[in-house]
């Protein structure tokens, strides 16, 4: 019996030590898929950045987003044209960044996937929106969509309205004033909502590092990255967790300030302090005036905005006292910018049993103009 008994106690340190190996194997794996799914989120969204969003309005109208802070801070002012990227500098969770983007197709709906055209038909008054095959592409009738006059004389992307209604059902959109009036004009309709009244004419994504609702596995200071999208009607919030385990983020752009086409300037998420970037690109010499103006005006933004860099800092898998992490300290951001985190001074003296890893995200924006 005492045989036996020091076989099973061998065998059982053994069964414990594998299984807990293949704990911290499983739990590393669903950190790696958590940051391939909810990443490419985040990504695709940013290239999306702009994407059907109105430059000028036919008429004076009004609109809202965000209802509560810290998301309403980067409403635009009602009345005037949105910008396709906002953001915060270091006002979350552990001087983390806070990101928002702005565009018909970054909501959870399949109808902001949706869009079609209309054209004036020669020699008939009937407006026949384009059909697309297949069938589940096309808007239906009580999706609430907006439409866009791509240029003319004096327009560019300007949003169509009634008065001072920017949006309308699809089943209208056959009625005045909706269709274009010039043979060679083209009306661009944009989905967005199935079936709520429109509170703004696009829609938006604010991404940020939440302290709610954070697994236990993860280290302590962390929080959960989200998506968090702003509702048509009350704009209110509905979140959506993309990655857990997160202890910062900074958001970093790299912008053309001289016209060159290239990206010569990078600035942080506010524009408060920028940095001399992408040294084979042409000097910045000629330029003249102030980075925060230009990402606070939407014009400015969509011309000089070149590159948009996520830095995501994170741990894998759960803590694990057989292993240890070398270095205290961890740069996320670049040319100087962003921020140097200090892991045991804001996670603690436990820092050293996590497999921290950094995320970088480089996006060019492919719809800003």
């Amino acid at each position: 019996m005492a045989v036996f008994v020091l076989v099973i106690a061998g065998a059982a340190g053994i069964f414990a030590g594998l299984f807990t190996q293949f704990k911290q194997q499983s739990k590393i794996t669903e950190s790696n898929v958590e940051g391939v799914v909810g990443l490419d989120i985040l990504r695709r969204d940013i290239e999306h950045a702009g994407y059907g969003l109105p430059w000028s309005f036919q008429n004076t109208i009004s609109y809202s987003e965000a209802a509560r802070t810290p998301a309403s801070n980067y409403n635009d002012s009602p009345g005037n044209p949105p910008r396709a990227i906002v953001s915060g500098n270091n006002i979350g969770l552990n001087g983390s960044d806070y990101l928002v983007i702005k565009a018909v197709n970054v909501a959870r709906n399949q109808t902001c996937g949706r869009w079609t055209i209309i054209q004036t038909p020669p020699f008939t008054s009937i407006y026949n929106p384009r059909v697309w095959t297949p069938e589940s592409e096309n808007l239906v009738n009580s999706d609430r969509v907006i439409v866009i006059s791509p240029g003319g004389t004096g327009l560019v992307r300007t949003l169509v309205v009634d008065g001072s209604t920017f949006f309308t059902a699809f089943r209208n959109i056959a009625s005045s004033p909706w269709p274009p009036s010039d043979v060679e004009d083209t009306r661009i309709v944009y989905g967005i909502d199935s079936d709520t009244d429109l509170q703004m004419p696009f829609n938006r994504a604010d991404y940020f590092i939440s302290s709610s609702n954070v697994p236990k596995r993860c280290a302590q200071h962390t929080g959960v990255l989200e998506k968090a999208v702003v509702n048509q009607g009350g704009g209110g919030l509905s979140f959506l967790p993309l990655l857990d385990c997160v202890a910062d983020m900074q958001v970093i752009y790299l912008l053309d300030m001289d016209g060159s086409d290239r990206p010569g300037t990078a600035s942080n998420a506010d524009g408060t302090f920028v940095a001399t970037c992408c040294q084979d690109q042409p000097s910045e010499s000629s330029y003249a005036g102030t980075v925060p103006a230009t990402l606070n005006d939407a014009s400015a933004l969509r011309n000089r905005v070149k590159e948009v860099r996520v830095y995501i800092l994170t741990h894998e898998g759960q803590k694990d006292t057989n292993y240890t992490y070398a270095n205290r300290t961890i740069t996320v951001g670049e040319f100087g910018l962003g921020s140097t985190f200090d892991l045991q001074e804001i996670i603690g003296t436990e820092w050293q049993h996590y497999r921290w890893k950094l995320y970088t995200l480089v996006v060019r924006p492919d719809n800003l103009r």
